[in-house]
């Protein structure tokens, strides 16, 4: 997979976050309503990911204090899951924030995404209390995971 850092004006990740939505509003159904208006992004740092120039992942980076980030729209295409793309994004995203000198990365999922939550856990999230928007709601799990070393994952700058 090429990896490819941008912002999220790209119009890539514009179709990669329309099939995340769609996904999630499948899964979570009316529920995810309370969800969508924390997840307008705009103009941050994103990172894409092609096979054979074609998008099939994304995640960017919501700057939450001057060295903490808010992991958002992680997502891979359904047809490119379980093939190790979700961690070499996820390192990719870490190596930026390293090199931002940002070393705390939080984010929230929810309990329907069990395949999500253990991705995060095996890359080494840990999970806290729910932070913002999300304090109070049963169905959020937030994680954070501390920067500390940057990884080798090659990115097309």
């Amino acid at each position: 997979m090429k990896l490819v850092r941008t912002d999220s004006n790209n119009p890539a990740f514009r179709d990669l976050t329309r099939k995340l939505d769609a996904e999630l509003h499948a899964r979570y159904g009316r529920q995810q309503a309370q969800y969508d208006r924390h997840n307008v992004v705009d103009l941050v740092k994103t990172v894409i990911g092609y096979i054979d120039e074609m998008p099939i992942a994304c995640g960017c980076l919501k700057l939450i204090a001057s060295q903490t980030v808010e992991l958002k729209r992680m997502y891979v295409d359904q047809k490119h899951r379980k093939k190790g793309y979700a961690v070499s994004l996820l390192q990719a995203l870490e190596a930026w924030c390293i090199e931002l000198g940002i070393n705390t990365m939080i984010l929230e999922t929810g309990k329907g995404q069990p395949e999500a939550i253990g991705l995060y856990q095996k890359c080494g999230f840990a999970i806290t209390e729910n932070f913002g928007p999300y304090i109070g709601n049963t169905n959020s799990v937030c994680m954070q995971k501390q920067l500390t070393s940057s990884t080798t994952t090659e990115i097309e700058k």
